[in-house]
């Protein structure tokens, strides 16, 4: 009983770390990546799309992304989609393709970036802490019950708090390499 109430602990806190790496993705680092685009939802008639369920997206080059929509009446309102975001991006369609130059971002833009950065990851250890809370209150619950002894009880509290160091150590690491990708020229 106690491995599973470890066990799911572990297992959540791995999907909150994998989450934590999806939202970093869509951070732009001054580089053209296709994960940056995954966000943003095209009002494609009348059903909020993905852009990357109605174009092909490519990356020719460090600095730009190709994007050539299936359809060619869908280019205009992704053209719209990509300007309403908050990416601070100027596509170019010309009525086939777009393309989505990536300037070099400034200075002050990348400690906005980094200050998202640190806020996401904050989020993320509150997640975590969040579980290990929960995993702690139903070893609780079970040692009240008499599903388990005291001692059993305190082994497995020292367990999940092991388990909460070990992925907030791995959220640390991972702000480390982000920051030092935004704030790389």
């Amino acid at each position: 009983m106690i491995k599973d109430v470890l066990n799911e602990s572990e297992n959540n806190m791995k999907k909150v770390i994998h989450f934590l790496g999806e939202e970093f993705g869509t951070v732009r680092t001054g580089r053209a990546s296709p994960t940056l685009l995954e966000n943003i939802q095209v009002d494609y008639y009348g059903t909020k799309t993905p852009i990357n369920h109605m174009a092909n997206v490519t990356v020719p080059e460090p600095q730009l992304l190709l994007i050539q929509p299936w359809d060619k009446n869908a280019g205009e309102l992704i053209n719209k989609a990509i300007l309403a975001s908050n990416l601070g991006l100027n596509p170019n369609f010309d009525g086939n393709i777009i393309r989505l130059p990536f300037p070099p971002l400034t200075e002050e833009r990348r400690k906005e970036l980094v200050k998202i950065i640190k806020t996401m990851t904050e989020e993320t250890k509150v997640s975590v802490r969040n579980i290990r809370r929960e995993s702690n209150e139903t070893l609780k619950e079970m040692e009240g019950e008499g599903m388990i002894t005291e001692d059993d009880y305190h082994r497995a509290h020292d367990d999940v708090q092991k388990i909460t160091d070990k992925y907030t150590e791995e959220i640390d690491k991972m702000e480390k390499i982000k920051e030092k990708e935004i704030m790389s020229v």
